[in-house]
């Protein structure tokens, strides 16, 4: 399935609400229109999830490096913790999970970190973790936001083979 963009146009009102129901299920709200459109539409191939979340993976990754060379860290620290969570949402999905809450991304890395027998996805998860918590209270030294940043693609990538390989 190949995945299209368009600009839409909502009343402000629909938006706010949009904004407020995608943030109330922790998720960005391009991934929660693009949840309601295919719940809409009736859509449960997983391999259209699947799509949307590397998709986003993508996007949110190229906004860090964006933010990066904008030196504005914290910005760059929330679009590579998107993107780290997008990465696993996909996984995920292609196993028909779909992974809801921080709780659950959490318990399902350490099920893929132990199935994968790879320490080091642990660890590179909670370096994406900690750009997630940067984001909000702004602790980072821009030098650990970059380094962060790096690990994130190399985690990304990790996981990336594991869904082109089992696609």
């Amino acid at each position: 399935m190949k995945l299209s963009s368009i600009t839409i146009t909502l009343p402000s009102k629909a938006l706010e609400n949009a904004k407020k129901r995608a943030e109330s299920e922790g998720k960005p709200l391009e991934e929660f229109i693009a949840e309601v459109f295919l719940k809409q539409l009736d859509i449960k191939d997983p391999e259209a999830k699947v799509e949307l979340h590397l998709k986003l993976c993508e996007k949110y990754l190229k906004e860090a490096e964006d933010f990066l060379a904008k030196k504005d860290y914290v910005q760059a620290s929330e679009k590579a913790w998107g993107a780290a969570s997008q990465i696993v949402k996909a996984l995920a999905a292609k196993e028909g999970k779909e992974l809801v809450s921080h709780a659950s991304l959490w318990a399902y890395m350490d099920e893929l970190a132990e199935k994968l027998g790879d320490v080091e996805l642990r660890h590179l998860w909670g370096r994406a973790n900690n750009l997630h918590q940067n984001f909000y209270e702004d602790w980072m030294p821009p030098r650990e936001v970059e380094l962060s940043v790096r690990d994130v693609k190399a985690f990304v990538e990790k996981l990336r083979a594991n869904v082109v390989r089992s696609r």
